[in-house]
């Protein structure tokens, strides 16, 4: 695991370049994934840790904690993390039980080369489109030694500020999903994502519609992956089923309870994170 020896904590003190979190804070985000988890009864919540434009001192404190798993909506900010924390893994001899990162912001076919060659990169849980996915699969580093999970992105509100497949286009969906268990073959298609809308979010009604909208999508690509030829039950999905990703920190209890299999709670476990433009112009200290 990654430690917090002497020299290093002091040297991160001296040049920033190893940020380490303070004993306050490192209690306080402690306090607050072990509340998270007493809500979803289970040692190892299951999804990432929503962490943009939040310090790498805030990731380290959680992974001591146990928390593996985290999510990053930025590619650079993601690539910098990443490489900030292999660096420091390396520096300490310590390459076992590395950071799963996910990346769970929209992707631009010019970022997906970056993005492929991250180091510990787990998931991207947001392709909408066969060109992202061409992308990612032709640019996986040659020393990768497991394929790449992939989450396809479902609009299930309808919104137009929301990104992904819409949730009726079928024949998009499942030919996206071919194209990704056919073509791809450092890519493993695992399951949905969906980021459903705010009124759904902070509904006081018994059923999140998006919630319930995905599932229904989730159980149609499954009979259309079945179906195919080719499309066996074991190039795709865990088990032979298709994972969801849905739910955040407004609504990962409700999403958990209509069968999510990952949940992203961000703010729940670090607060009102800064807006990305106000991190960009912070004065460094």
């Amino acid at each position: 695991s990654l430690q917090t020896p002497p020299s290093l904590q002091q040297k991160s003190h001296d040049d920033r370049r190893v940020p380490f979190p303070t004993p306050e804070r490192t209690a306080e985000l402690h306090e607050a994934l072990r509340d998270i988890r007493a809500q979803v009864h289970t040692a190892t919540p299951p999804g990432a840790t929503h962490t943009p434009t939040l310090p790498l001192s805030d990731i380290l404190a959680c992974y001591e904690a146990g928390q593996r798993d985290f999510g990053e909506n930025y590619v650079q900010e993601l690539h910098d993390k990443a490489q900030k924390v292999a660096e420091l893994a390396e520096s300490q001899g310590s390459q076992q039980d590395p950071i799963r990162w996910h990346f769970i912001g929209a992707l631009q076919s010019n970022k997906a080369g970056i993005l492929a060659k991250i180091p510990n990169l787990h998931c991207v849980q947001t392709v909408s489109s066969t060109k992202i996915a061409t992308y990612l699969n032709k640019n996986l580093p040659p020393e990768r030694t497991t394929p790449l999970n992939m989450l396809l992105q479902v609009n299930t509100s309808g919104e137009d500020n929301k990104a992904g497949i819409f949730w009726s286009s079928t024949s998009e969906l499942t030919a996206l999903a071919l194209h990704v268990i056919q073509e791809c073959p450092n890519l493993h298609l695992q399951g949905l994502m969906t980021i459903g809308s705010l009124s759904e979010s902070l509904s006081d009604g018994d059923e999140n519609k998006d919630f319930k909208t995905l599932i229904g999508v989730r159980d149609t690509l499954e009979a259309a992956l079945k179906e195919a030829a080719g499309a066996g039950a074991g190039g795709w999905g865990e088990d032979g089923r298709l994972l969801l990703s849905m739910g955040m920190s407004s609504d990962f209890k409700a999403a958990l309870a209509a069968g999510s299999d990952v949940v992203r709670v961000g703010t729940g476990i670090f607060g009102a994170r800064p807006k990305k433009e106000a991190v960009a112009s912070a004065p460094a200290s």
